[in-house]
């Protein structure tokens, strides 16, 4: 090992100076010339994402609009109880329009209605045992909701509603739907429409559910307007 001291080293065994200039000294080790064709891609990328937005974004306000329309359509619903209707007679008697306005009263007491009406139908024929309508108008604004409560109300009042299944509304829109449920004479269809100007209900004693669905449709057609 040497004695000497270190100041006395040779210079020449010193390191090389840095050679400093004026470029900058880069850390990240990035070329320069990439930063072009980097900075040209996040460009893409923000436009990318900008684009989807604004598709999300528009296809919300089409749904809403389609909402909107759809309201402003149905909302001003009236509903008359012509004497025929799809091949059925009102019955006028005391019997029947008693029965109607129990059902109207129970009826609206479940749903706040501006109107509303009870009618009682029966075949020509007399074949088969009479058809209770009874239901209303006024502003929904989920038809389904309301009407899957109104038929879980008449479960709580009949028994379960069994089978219930969606159907064709026919060109009013909205929805019906029927089922099965049980009573005095036995079991009997229930069927119900609504949608955002209406909400209705009919037993149909005799009937079976299908059955019952395409009669309730024909009835809809000939007894609501807009």
């Amino acid at each position: 090992m040497s004695n000497g001291h270190l100041s006395e080293r040779p210079v020449n065994e010193a390191p090389e100076p840095v050679d400093l200039t004026d470029e900058p000294i880069r850390l990240d080790g990035e070329d320069p010339a990439l930063k072009p064709e980097r900075a040209g891609a996040r460009t893409r990328r923000r436009r990318v994402v900008w684009l989807l937005a604004t598709a999300v974004g528009l296809a919300g306000v089409g749904a809403f609009g389609t909402v909107s329309w759809r309201i402003f359509q149905q909302q001003d619903a009236t509903i008359a109880s012509p004497a025929q209707v799809a091949g059925l007679t009102r019955d006028d008697s005391e019997q029947a329009r008693s029965t109607a306005d129990y059902l109207r009263s129970g009826f609206a007491a479940d749903i706040e209605l501006d109107q509303s009406f009870g009618t009682v139908y029966r075949a020509p024929t007399g074949e088969r045992r009479p058809v209770l309508l009874f239901g209303g108008t006024t502003l929904l604004w989920q038809p389904e909701r309301d009407l899957d409560s109104l038929f879980g109300l008449m479960a709580d009042e009949t028994g379960q509603v069994s089978g219930l299944q969606k159907l064709s509304p026919g060109p009013l829109g909205g929805v019906l739907k029927c089922g099965t449920t049980s009573g005095t004479g036995g079991e009997f269809a229930v069927c119900g429409w609504a949608d955002h100007g209406s909400v209705v209900m009919g037993l149909f004693p005799d009937h079976r559910a299908a059955e019952a669905g395409d009669l309730f449709r024909r009835m809809r057609n000939e007894m609501q307007t807009r």
